[in-house]
């Protein structure tokens, strides 16, 4: 008998929420847009997948700022 996996559908960057654009962006800017793109979000190990979360803290703080000035 098959396994239960779950099939990731084919990842599309034009169809992104703005919150899922700007980590899409962060992943480009680290070298691992390719990744993503060929094996999807769960191919990231964690030290990865921190280091974006991280980043996506960061920007969002300096947007913050900068709407508050």
């Amino acid at each position: 008998m098959g396994k239960n996996t779950k099939k990731e559908k084919p990842f599309n960057a034009a169809g992104l929420k703005p919150e899922e654009k700007l980590k899409f962006e962060i992943a480009a800017e680290l070298g691992l847009a390719d990744k993503v793109a060929q094996n999807g979000w769960r191919s990231l190990t964690a030290k990865e997948s921190g280091r974006i979360g991280g980043l996506i803290t960061k920007r969002k703080r300096e947007l913050k700022k900068q709407v508050e000035r």
